[in-house]
């Protein structure tokens, strides 16, 4: 079965996921930041963020929410989004953060990561939220292209830790109102 047969399935993820969340985060974060980062770095950041106790305690907050994407019976990426005290920043209100859209490489410039785009977007106006905001690692312009190309303006910045480095996010955000 090639991958255009499969039409692209997302559901919200339950407990029940915790690994694959595990999985899919770990690979894709490696997939995308491992050459500008020391091993060193990647290693405890991949094992602080991306540990079963904490991918479960996030899956139990009732403010953060992950949606799988599947493609035929294969996880090929996800979506975390926070609302309200679970965002990672408290700068504007009445807001859904989109915290990440991961998809594994093999399967990235497929449209998928926008369909997951469009799913937080579909849950903020269900929500009548006022706006969406993200933050995105500066010199991750593939993803700031992305989000530029969905409408999102840069509004703020904000200190990112990865191991012992101290790296910049810029933080956008869509106005849906």
């Amino acid at each position: 079965m090639s991958n255009d047969d499969t039409s692209l399935n997302i559901r919200k993820a339950n407990i029940f996921d915790v690994e694959a969340i595990q999985q899919i985060g770990k690979q894709t974060f490696m997939e995308t930041f491992a050459a500008d980062n020391t091993r060193e770095n990647m290693t405890n950041y991949l094992n602080m963020a991306f540990s079963i106790e904490k991918i479960r305690d996030e899956l139990r907050n009732k403010y953060s929410e992950f949606y799988l994407a599947i493609l035929g019976e294969i996880i090929i990426g996800y979506l975390k989004i926070n609302l309200e005290n679970a965002q990672t920043e408290k700068k504007l209100s009445n807001s859904l953060e989109i915290e990440r859209i991961y998809v594994l490489k093999e399967f990235q410039r497929k449209e998928f990561g926008q369909k997951l785009y469009s799913k937080a977007l579909e849950i903020a106006i269900a929500e009548s939220f006022k706006y969406v905001w993200l933050g995105v690692w500066e010199h991750n312009l593939k993803a700031i292209r992305f989000y530029e190309k969905n409408g999102f303006k840069v509004f703020d910045k904000h200190n990112f830790k990865l191991g012992d480095d101290e790296q910049t996010d810029l933080m956008m955000k869509l106005d849906l109102q």
